[in-house]
């Protein structure tokens, strides 16, 4: 044993962790060694941070903190138990992976025991200490055995996001269950033998709570289960609960819909609900699936879960650089994907692989919470191949879990902080958010998939016309569904029939519905003075070194309930984009004035129909929209025209009327909300500075504060002449290749599952979560994101 002499220098700095001490001992901040890997992981017993063997040398030149505890944990396979065949398969109650009651990756994996070893070490020189030590000075044993038996961050954070996580099974109680009206109308339902009242289907039948009538359910996107005679019953009566016949079990249980509620829901007085029909609950046995099991069912049935995961076929597990997998932290497929497709591009792998000992040099005070130092944590460890070691049979490896950078993304971010799975787009631009608020001193990233949109507005009363630009870093496409080149076969197939047919859509019919034009009613023109009807095309001034398309599958039915559109659309491997360029200002054409008069009307919402939309769900700005444009005529008028414009591009963007807009950009010719003004100087920022960056950003504080950051330079500078059509966007020629893309099943962005595919040295591979493998099929028609390069 070293001489207890070399740790006397250090012992004052030494600290004793408190109750609330974060001890980052279960990986290194730096990188992805742990405790199980070869060297162990060393603790700081000053800062209690975690550092491999690369790292911690350099952080003890660095900060002179001296003493560790180091951790490491032997890892022995347990022999697995011959199986008998007896008990139950695990019920899987979930479309998810990696949470209580979805698929478990870990399932059939072999099980080990682990031993941690625990020792002091002392820098440099790593001098040992056992542990445990009595002769240890005691300031080092309290710090020590605080370390070990602290809880694991890890574990805390992962508590927290389990607060308030969906589970397949729990449902909120109904606002109507506790007055449900019941009529007196003698309708007594017999315990079997149910019919719909309005067809002939015998399944999916759902009994009504107030009057007793047995209707069948909706029918699903794949043709099978019912005629829609529940829901129409709903709308010619309003009353709202109705419980699924089948699934009534003798505890008082069973599958409950709130027509009014819009969602699955508990009743606790089910069994006196039914018994005022005749019904004794303890007589029944559950005898149809619930609609958890049917979601699970009827997403295997279409063959999208097998097909996106390409389940049919033999897959060659794959490691190296480059062919990392990522575990599956709870629902945590959506960041996964993204991340993955994100490093394919040379000007991340630049920023944050490449450029990592620089960032890694600097050793932030606190690395843990530093944005740059956990992205290119996470960049090495994917692209490096150190931790992309030999795959098991079925492709799973071990795999990187990036805790503490899901931890920094998730703070402050009421949704991503959870273990709810979310909207891989809305993710993918939440990242590039925090990529440009991080880039205030470095290149950022994100600009090879900046370009400029352009939009020509032309007055219908005086024919003159006004061009704005805005940046963007996605392509949004509607899907046509009444262009589908199989519509036929669609419209013929019996509603009984079991056969799967998706509607096919071609690419082009996505570009012409995006590139048509698009009618404004309501656009104040400057040049009469007074509104007009509009008409708006939308082109691309510019196109990226990367371009990402988004399909617009997402939408909400007539009935208000959101849907995902299961469609095919024939995306292609290399495309020409030429169609979409802007030309700018035409000869001939006559602008229209650059702002509105003084006496341009404010707009004014009516606060109880803008109260009445955001309760069904629509984003506030959308709404501020449907009021506008329908002159706040009423419900049914604003509702209809959010169905119309829900695969708008700016359908949930900070709405700025017409009026308001200058042919320089979009920028309101309106004094700027001086409230606005004042939060962004609070934060320490000038007059002017506030002011430039609120009229760059429509007056939205958030993404001004964001552009402020973004412009740091232009800042101090004099204002300049309006910019160019280009925004400061890269250009280069329309034509693109397909590298990667993101794939989603399930029926709703809310559950379901995510995986990508990504060309990786001339071969498409499958990246689901910790599984990578050799694609046969890449799946391209059934994809959500689609990632294309330059060619």
């Amino acid at each position: 044993m070293a001489s207890l002499d070399l740790l006397t220098p250090h012992l004052g700095k030494i600290k004793i962790p408190g109750p609330n001490q974060l001890i980052y001992k279960d990986e290194c901040v730096y990188s992805f060694d742990n405790p199980e890997s070869e060297t162990g992981l060393y603790v700081s017993l000053v800062t209690f941070l975690g550092f491999g063997r690369n790292y911690v040398e350099q952080y003890f030149q660095k900060t002179d903190n001296a003493v560790f505890l180091h951790i490491y944990t032997e890892k022995k396979p347990v022999p697995e138990p011959e199986k008998t065949g007896d008990g139950p398969e695990k019920k899987i109650t979930r479309l998810a992976i990696g949470v209580e009651g979805g698929f478990d990756p870990d399932s059939g994996k072999a099980k080990y025991t682990y031993t941690n070893h625990y020792s002091v070490v002392a820098l440099p020189g790593f001098h040992t200490y056992p542990w445990p030590n009595p002769d240890l000075p005691e300031v080092v044993r309290k710090s020590v055995q605080a370390i070990i038996d602290a809880e694991s961050p890890f574990k805390m954070a992962e508590m927290a996001a389990l607060e308030g996580t969906w589970d397949g099974e729990t449902r909120e109680v109904s606002v109507h269950a506790v007055n449900l009206k019941q009529l007196d109308n003698g309708v007594k339902v017999p315990p079997s033998g149910w019919k719909c009242n309005k067809c002939d289907l015998t399944n999916n039948l759902w009994l009504n709570l107030t009057d007793g009538s047995i209707l069948c359910g909706r029918r699903f996107f794949d043709g099978t289960g019912g005629n829609d005679h529940a829901v129409e019953h709903y709308r010619e009566t309003g009353y709202p609960l109705a419980v699924k016949l089948g699934t009534i079990t003798a505890d008082g249980k069973g599958d409950v819909y709130s027509y009014a509620e819009d969602d699955m829901v508990e009743d606790p007085y089910l069994a006196d609900h039914l018994k005022h029909f005749g019904i004794n609950v303890q007589q029944l046995q559950k005898t149809d699936k619930s609609m958890v099991e049917l979601e699970l069912e009827l997403n295997q049935r279409t063959g999208e879960w097998n097909t996106l995961q390409e389940s049919g076929s033999e897959l060659r597990p794959l490691h190296g650089p480059g062919l990392t997998g990522l575990n599956n932290l709870g629902n945590s497929c959506y960041i996964n994907s993204v991340v993955q497709v994100i490093f394919r591009m040379p000007d991340f792998v630049r920023r944050f692989v490449e450029g990592a000992p620089e960032i890694f040099a600097t050793f932030p005070e606190d690395p843990v919470n530093d944005f740059n130092v956990q992205t290119a944590k996470l960049g090495v460890g994917l692209l490096s191949g150190r931790y992309s070691r030999s795959a098991d049979a079925d492709g799973s490896q071990e795999g990187l879990a990036p805790h503490m950078f899901r931890q920094l993304l998730g703070r402050g971010h009421a949704e991503f902080r959870t273990k709810r799975q979310q909207d891989a787009h809305e993710f993918y631009l939440y990242m590039l958010t925090l990529l440009e608020r991080h880039s205030r001193h470095r290149a950022n990233p994100s600009d090879c998939l900046k370009f400029s949109v352009e939009e020509r507005v032309r007055c219908g009363a005086s024919g003159g016309v006004r061009y704005q630009q805005r940046a963007e870093h996605h392509l949004p496409l509607p899907v046509p569904l009444a262009a589908a080149t199989n519509a036929a076969l669609l419209r013929d197939r019996r509603p009984d029939s079991t056969q799967i047919i998706r509607p096919e859509i071609p690419f082009q019919a996505c570009l012409d519905s995006f590139m048509k034009e698009e009618t404004v009613e309501q656009f104040y023109s400057s040049a009469v003075n007074e509104k007009v009807t509009a008409y708006k095309i939308t082109r691309l001034a510019t196109f990226p070194d990367y371009l990402l398309i988004q399909l617009k599958k997402f939408t909400i039915k007539e009935d208000w309930t959101p849907a995902k559109l299961d469609v095919s659309v024939d995306m292609p491997w290399e495309v020409d984009l030429s169609c979409l360029r802007s030309r700018g200002p035409q000869p001939g054409e006559t602008q229209l004035p650059d702002s509105a008069p003084a006496s341009a009307p404010a707009p004014l919402y009516n606060d109880s129909l803008l109260s009445d939309l955001l309760e069904m769900g629509f984003p506030v700005e959308a709404c501020k929209k449907a009021l506008y444009y329908t002159n706040n005529s009423g419900m049914e008028a604003a509702s209809n025209w959010l169905m119309e414009h829900m695969n708008d591009w700016d359908f949930a963007n900070k709405f700025e009327p017409p009026e308001t807009q200058t042919a320089a950009g979009g920028c309101s010719s309106l004094p700027l909300d001086e409230a606005s003004v004042e939060q962004i100087m609070g934060m320490g920022f000038e007059r002017a500075q506030a002011q430039r960056a609120l009229a760059a950003a429509g007056g939205d504080v958030g993404r001004a504060v964001d552009w402020i950051f973004s412009h740091a330079a232009e800042l101090d500078a004099p204002a300049a002449a309006p910019p160019d059509r280009r925004l400061g966007c890269r250009d280069g020629p329309e034509k693109y290749k397909l590298i990667a893309f993101i794939s989603h099943m399930g029926t709703s962005t809310m559950v379901g599952h995510y995986v990508c595919h990504i060309l990786h040295e001339g071969r498409w591979v499958i990246f689901n979560d910790n599984k990578v493998a050799l694609s046969e099929n890449p799946p391209k028609d059934l994809g959500y994101l689609y990632l294309y390069e330059r060619l």
